[in-house]
């Protein structure tokens, strides 16, 4: 059985850099937002929430000044409107709910949006800017399947909601979910999953940390799992950190795998990945190496951990010299180029 993955110090927040906001402007990430994070701090209290088995959970309900509801709700529909529709303003939206989670490094808060027409929600969320957030963002943007919509201003990033059924949940019981079970296919995205963590270095994908998103298929299902928290990247000095399949949280996980997939699939399904990441690569070679390069001059980690990886990645890889890196820009770029092939 793999030994469990441990994170044993959380993670401090690291400051937008000069050269990652330079390339936040050149992509037009970042933007003047109408209110900021430390806007929504000077509330008038906060109310636990509990779940349906009368659980408090992290999650708090923000209760406003009343002389400062109405503006506050109307900068929160812009905002929404600046995320998913360049900002043109609709009449029809309004804030349903705010809510606070004061676990993590984020520290985010969870916006309701609320179409009055026909009662559809939507959420988004806003936080501590975070650099290594960040740089997980925009290379989930550039090397997964998925599209990522952000913002920064300042010390405040803005985040769209990632739709899908928490990891963790999820595998109690995958048959309740999206129909019929198709334990091959969920096997084959756990692996195919598992590679692109690697691939990048985001850690700390632990089940609660990524949401299963289900797809009809025809008579089938198909399923796509994304990362919800991108805090972990490229953050700690161990190899295994950025390796789902070795995290206790995730052995459910890797048990059904073993059930429905064997050995020669598991590694069919990596190889397969790994062509999809480098193609990805190459139609965001120009963007990807900007980012690294503002990465070279930041500081997301300790030496002691960059030091750590480094030696264990020259291991992995067979290249002695890889152990001499200094920075973690430095190491993920040599490290993706190893993994995937490419010049």
């Amino acid at each position: 059985m793999h030994a469990p993955n441990e994170i044993r110090n959380r993670k401090p927040a690291f400051p937008i850099s000069a050269r990652l906001a330079e390339f936040l402007h050149s992509t037009e990430r970042a933007q003047k937002l109408p209110l900021a994070y430390n806007d929504l701090l000077r509330h008038d209290g906060l109310m636990a929430q509990h779940d349906a088995q009368g659980r408090e959970t992290l999650w708090t309900t923000v209760m406003l000044r009343p002389s400062e509801m109405e503006d506050i709700h109307e900068r929160l529909v812009h905002l929404y409107q600046m995320i998913v529709a360049d900002g043109r303003m609709v009449d029809h939206l309004r804030v349903a709910s705010i809510d606070f989670c004061a676990y993590g490094n984020s520290q985010p808060f969870r916006i309701k949006i609320l179409n009055q027409i026909n009662d559809n929600h939507d959420y988004y969320y806003i936080k501590k800017a975070d650099a290594s957030r960040v740089y997980g963002l925009e290379l989930e943007h550039m090397l997964s399947p998925n599209r990522i919509n952000y913002m920064v201003d300042g010390a405040t990033l803005v985040e769209e909601h990632i739709i899908g059924v928490p990891g963790d949940d999820f595998i109690q019981d995958p048959a309740r979910y999206g129909g019929n079970l198709n334990p091959v296919r969920l096997s084959k995205e756990f692996v195919k999953f598992n590679e692109r963590c690697f691939a990048r270095l985001l850690g700390d994908m632990r089940a609660y940390n990524f949401v299963v998103d289900v797809i009809q298929d025809f008579d089938q299902v198909q399923y796509r799992l994304r990362s919800i928290d991108f805090d972990q990247q490229s953050h700690e000095g161990r190899h295994r950190i950025y390796l789902p399949q070795f995290y206790k949280e995730n052995l459910p996980y890797v048990q059904f795998a073993r059930r429905h997939i064997d050995h020669e699939s598991t590694v069919q399904y990596s190889n397969e990945e790994r062509s999809l990441l480098r193609k990805r690569y190459r139609l965001s070679q120009a963007r990807l190496e900007d980012l690294l390069a503002a990465m070279r001059t930041d500081r997301i980690s300790t030496p002691e951990q960059v030091h750590q990886l480094a030696a264990e990645l020259a291991e992995l890889h067979h290249v002695p010299a890889m152990a001499a890196c200094t920075n973690m820009g430095e190491l993920l770029g040599r490290h993706l180029k190893l993994r995937l092939e490419v010049d």
